[in-house]
């Protein structure tokens, strides 16, 4: 299996998924986060784990 870099895209709908989630574990002000801080970093790194894994993704 190769692995192949991430698109722009997908590197900063990632980062910042997982900003608004460390974000929100400090200050409860992210409504939609709040509460699911786990579920969007794991969001993040399912992103980041196929931008490597699948080509052009």
């Amino acid at each position: 299996m190769r692995i192949s870099t991430t698109t722009r895209e997908v590197f900063w709908i990632a980062t910042i998924l997982a900003a608004a989630a460390s974000i929100s574990r400090s200050v409860p002000f992210i409504p939609i986060v709040n509460g699911n801080e786990f579920l969007f970093i794991m969001l993040a790194f399912v992103l980041l784990w196929l931008g490597n894994v699948l080509k052009g993704f």
